[in-house]
């Protein structure tokens, strides 16, 4: 949600804003695809290394604390997934995620026993 806040807040200027949020599954690879696109200001090329350190913020005082990339970050790795900026100042900013899919039995308790969801 914070990407597509951040997005949606990059675009207030924007003379065509446009936000592409884009899925996709890549079998061969056994991941999914997540792919947020905005038109908005970007991200000027040194300031992406620091974009999902905790409290990194470009926001003026009182509209951020720069958590949010953060968490969004920690809740990617969690899930063994990557993410990943591309951007160009005055170009917008296209964030892909990238989760791997997981086969794993999930037991599911129920009243009356215990079924298997695959």
């Amino acid at each position: 949600m914070n990407l597509i806040s951040n997005a949606v807040e990059s675009m207030s200027r924007s003379p065509e804003p446009r936000l592409s949020i884009r899925t996709s599954s890549k079998p061969d690879e056994m991941t999914v695809v997540l792919e947020i696109e905005d038109t908005g200001s970007g991200i000027p090329k040194e300031t992406i290394p620091k974009i999902f350190d905790p409290f990194f913020t470009t926001k003026k005082k009182g509209k951020g604390v720069g958590l949010g990339l953060s968490v969004a970050y920690g809740i990617i790795q969690e899930h063994d997934g990557s993410i990943y900026v591309q951007s160009e100042k005055e170009n917008g900013t296209t964030f892909i995620i990238r989760i791997p899919l997981k086969h794993e039995s999930i037991q599911v308790e129920q009243s009356g026993g215990t079924h298997a969801r695959h």
